[in-house]
């Protein structure tokens, strides 16, 4: 058993680590957040309650200014004060925040916030490893090697599950008669309200895929589908 201690101790520590987070994120969304209501949103989210079966889907205002939509560890849909703000302006329309709820909605029904658990756990003890390891031979640098080593693995993991959350979206938009057209529209419109359009990250550091790519796997599912 001890022999496996330098193993096993850093997937304890990270699984700590992480359940902690969760906790505190939920917490804190618990005293930043209110339920979303809006009259124009309203039936678009039947629909997509109507095509999923479930009675309705409970939507959360964040309240924060940076616009994005998150699936908390605890399966809660939230979009930021930001992402409703520009909704109000016209800047987006109610279908383009329906598509944005429909794709939270996909990181839960996949079990990406489940799953997020054990990759956040494994790159945790993935870098404890590895930092452990090369500062034995090189110091200090070694943990920058680790913390890059598993920013990669991180992105990697991070876009597979946007591509799967998206394809879920596209699916249930189809379904509730909403289409994909505004899932499409608000990516064109997404560099800009969120401020990513600015220096180029390296696609093997991207947390998310690119726009262009994004828009061609949903014209690719469109054509699979024949609705085009």
């Amino acid at each position: 058993m001890i022999k496996f201690l330098p193993i096993l101790l850093p997937l304890v520590l990270a699984y700590v680590m992480y359940r902690f987070s969760a906790w505190q994120t939920g917490k804190h969304l618990d005293q930043a957040s209110t339920p979303l209501r809006d009259p124009q949103l309203a039936p678009l989210l039947d629909r997509m309650a109507a095509a999923l079966e479930v009675p309705r889907i409970a939507v959360h205002v964040y309240d924060v200014e940076p616009v994005n939509g998150l699936a908390a560890p605890d399966g809660r849909i939230f979009l930021t004060r930001g992402f409703i703000d520009r909704y109000r302006q016209g800047i987006v329309t109610a279908e383009e925040i329906a598509s944005v709820i429909a794709h939270e909605l996909g990181h839960v029904a996949l079990g990406h916030t489940k799953r997020r658990m054990i990759d956040v756990t494994g790159q945790n003890a993935a870098f404890m490893m590895i930092a452990t390891l090369l500062s034995r031979f090189i110091p200090i640098v070694g943990v920058f090697v680790a913390s890059y080593v598993t920013r990669v693995l991180g992105a990697g993991l991070s876009r597979r599950a946007e591509h799967e959350a998206d394809a879920y979206a596209s699916a249930l938009l189809v379904k509730a008669g909403i289409g994909t057209a505004a899932q499409k529209s608000l990516f064109t419109k997404l560099d800009r309200l969120t401020g990513a359009g600015g220096a180029e990250v390296p696609q093997w550091l991207r947390s998310h895929p690119k726009t262009e790519v994004r828009i061609a796997a949903i014209e690719a599912r469109e054509k699979q589908w024949g609705l085009v």
